[in-house]
């Protein structure tokens, strides 16, 4: 039975009247995307029409989702908020603090034992406040959502930027900040600028090699690391329909790399096969009911250019396998031409390690095609040349596949089983290499491959693939080989060629678990305590944020300015500095030591204006916080891109960085910025940043004047006494102003909760 089925009964109930009020308020037909978003108005029925990419809109979400690394900072907040419990069903899942190292059993046990602080204290704060809690080794928050929460029409956000993951089971699934999940949890109408709408249509259907991966891999090559920004991408067609849903899954995961505010596809057979098979079926029986508004109406998809702001065609019959990299999501290439990419480019064509798993693709049916790949090395007595790792993607996918062979298969092959978490897809891996400073490439099946993702080494060319391209280059342990159309030469030292992959959408004999590691909380959580230690290293009680003093901000100096790209990997690094999560003071110390400094080339070495000397960045900052001095950071486009991490907010914000001024900002690091009472600005003129010299001190004006749409001047005080200036741009609307003013939305929360 599924969790919350009386909450999803109300949903259902009103469907009808609000998609109604809808067309009425447009005029127009209504894709998918527009029915879910306007059935749930946080005012109830739609009254107006919104204007896409212009107006800010309060929504009501059925759920809030949260992963241990951000739910600490998140819980944290709404412990200030002051409720006795959620006003919406929410979970925490623990997957992000283990680290990959030697395999799943040993992994887990060393997770528990070094993490026990932060596991007890988030177990204690789900206990209180009403929260499903998630142990270490039930899986990634993605999947486990797929698996149990997410449903057709439904709206939820999470605090993890592939939380769009859920838009394979028809769901609005939208990833955010803490401080977001806070004001939802705090039963709050949560604020969305009302996106524009881009339409993929699928055509054809899928064959041999080619997977659902392969979907994603190719529009990011078409709509770049931001061309998804301020959108949500919907998904139709008979291609879409043929898709199983754990691979429309995929699909909607990796739009957080395409900037895309999340993902969607309408509620088809394949999603409704997916919930009978993961014990559902009441709740496919409620979708079955109103199925008519789980997906666009027909005159949508018969004339999309009418009713999309961008429409993209694919036929699946003629889609080729895909490889994107290095070092960004949308470097695509077809698998044909990436060989010849390879030798032109001096890419590492050596590949030392091949990982499968990840939330991306980590389904039983990406275990099964990849498994099908593993079984003919050992058939036709081919030695795996790569180190080769697996990573399932939930308790109930790993118990399944080991029932059914499959782990087996990949342990004959040289495959080692890692735990069920995120592992060495955000940097949490020990990896075996006997020279970091080689270059030295790698290649996975997970979303994101920036420079130092996964190992913290900026000589890793990493690669994505699906699981099945993976496997055979694992094998082959070589970049060019083409597994289409090359062979390989086996321990008999005949030529072999590996067949096309197969794989089982769903387990024959259907999905087992001994331990799903689920927790419930209590029923009555007024008598919890949730302790936290002073003096712990791993957690801190949250202090308010000082109140915006009224005047223009002036006599700031400049901390960095920041070359290139910058995402919040650059801004708070994961792997190891993810023990710090939950103690803001603590993982300050690593507030953009990843991004590159313009004036000198080198990451973590800025100057210090009060020394004149180079130094580490937070250092330098700290030192200008000691002095009471204010500071500003620079870069360049669609800074924040990445991980929703709000840290890469915060941090700034607690070191005493009074504003960001960019090119252009990523959506969800944006409203981070907002939400924590940062001011984040961006150029009117984007040759004005190459004005902004080392030595400047900077002033930013027209604060007193703070209104939406108007424009504030930003002055620069150059060290040789000239001065010059020029307008900057924001999109604050008047909530968020005064979440600015206030120094931040959670003290505007913790007002009301107390009045």
């Amino acid at each position: 039975m599924a969790f919350d089925l009386d909450m999803i009964k109300k949903v259902y109930d009103r469907y009808s009247t609000r998609v109604d009020a809808a067309r009425k308020a447009t005029g127009k037909h209504l894709t998918l995307t527009e029915k879910i978003l306007y059935a749930h108005l946080s005012e109830g029925d739609a009254k107006t029409a919104f204007g896409r990419g212009v107006d800010y809109v309060d929504f009501a979400p059925d759920r809030v989702a949260m992963q241990d690394a951000t739910a600490q900072m998140a819980l944290l907040q709404f412990m200030q908020a002051g409720r006795p419990q959620v006003a919406v069903p929410s979970t925490v899942h623990c997957d992000h603090l283990i680290q990959a190292k030697v395999g799943a059993v040993a992994d887990l046990h060393t997770a528990v034992d070094i993490n026990r602080e932060v596991y007890d204290f988030l177990a204690s704060v789900s206990d209180k406040y009403g929260i499903g809690f998630w142990k270490a080794g039930a899986g990634i928050i993605h999947q486990v959502v797929l698996e149990n929460y997410a449903f057709p029409g439904g709206m939820m956000i999470g605090t993890d930027s592939h939380t769009p993951n859920a838009g394979g089971l028809g769901m609005i699934a939208i990833g955010v900040g803490g401080a977001d999940a806070c004001d939802v949890m705090a039963g709050l109408p949560w604020e969305l600028k009302f996106p524009k709408l881009i339409g993929v249509k699928l055509t054809g259907k899928l064959s041999g090699w080619s997977s659902a991966k392969d979907v994603i891999l190719k529009v990011a090559g078409i709509l770049t690391v931001k061309g998804g920004t301020g959108a949500i991408v919907e998904y139709f067609g008979e291609g879409a329909r043929s898709l199983s849903a754990t691979g429309k899954g995929t699909i909607c995961n990796m739009g957080a790399e395409i900037g895309a505010t999340t993902s969607v596809f309408g509620y088809d057979d394949k999603i409704a096969a997916y919930l009978k098979g993961t014990k559902r079926a009441d709740i496919a029986e409620l979708a079955d009911a109103v199925a008519e508004h789980l997906t666009g109406d027909e005159e949508v998809y018969a004339n999309p250019e009418q009713y999309f702001d961008q429409v993209i065609e694919i036929n699946l019959s003629e889609l080729e396998p895909h490889i994107n990299g290095p070092f960004t999501p949308d470097l695509a290439w077809p698998i044909s031409k990436f060989a010849t990419a390879v030798k032109e480019n001096n890419w590492p064509a050596k590949l030392e390690v091949g990982l499968i798993g990840s939330c991306t693709n980590s389904s039983y049916e990406d275990i099964t095609r990849s498994a099908s790949i593993a079984k003919q090395a050992i058939d036709k007595h081919l030695t795996t040349k790569a180190e080769f790792t697996i990573t399932p993607g939930s308790e109930l996918v790993r118990y399944t596949v080991d029932r059914d062979g499959y782990l087996d298969t990949f342990a004959q092959m040289g495959g080692v089983v890692l735990a069920n978490a995120c592992g060495p897809c955000i940097g949490q891996w020990a990896r075996h290499t006997d020279d970091p400073t080689r270059k030295n490439s790698i290649i996975t099946s997970f979303n994101r491959n920036f420079a130092k993702r996964q190992d913290g080494n900026p000589n890793t060319h990493a690669f994505v693939a699906s699981p099945e391209i993976v496997t055979a280059l694992a094998i082959a342990g070589d970049l060019t080989f083409n597994p289409l159309t090359d062979t390989l030469t086996n321990a008999n030292g005949e030529q072999v060629k590996l067949d096309e992959p197969l794989g089982i959408e769903m387990p024959v004999k259907g999905y087992a678990v001994e331990d799903a590691g689920y927790q419930a909380p209590a029923e009555d959580g007024s008598q919890v305590q949730v302790l936290v230690d002073p003096k712990s290293s791993r957690l801190q009680l949250l202090e308010p944020f000082a109140a915006w003093e009224g005047v223009d901000i002036k006599g700031l100096k400049l901390l960095i300015k920041a070359k290139g790209k910058c995402t919040t990997d650059h801004i708070s690094m994961a792997g190891p500095w993810l023990k710090f999560r939950g103690h803001l003071d603590n993982i300050s110390n690593n507030m953009l030591i990843g991004a590159i400094n313009y004036f000198n080339n080198t990451a973590d070495s800025v100057k210090n204006e009060l020394t004149g000397e180079y130094g580490p960045v937070p250092a330098t900052q700290r030192d200008y916080k000691a002095n009471g001095i204010g500071s500003i950071v620079v870069g360049d486009e669609n800074y924040g891109e990445g991980s929703s991490r709000e840290h890469a907010a915060m941090e700034p914000r607690h070191l005493g960085v009074r504003a960001i001024l960019v090119k252009s900002f990523a959506r969800i690091h944006e409203t981070n910025l907002k939400k924590q009472g940062m001011l984040g600005i961006t150029f009117a003129d984007n040759n004005d940043y190459d004005k902004i010299q080392e030595d400047d001190t900077i002033d930013i004006t027209g604060l007193t004047e703070f209104a939406p749409g108007k424009q504030l001047t930003v002055v620069l005080n150059h060290k040789d006494g000239s001065v010059e200036s020029f307008p900057v741009n924001h999109t604050y609307n008047a909530q968020q102003i005064e979440w600015f003013k206030a120094g931040g939305a959670l003290n505007i929360i913790r007002k009301q909760m107390a009045s």
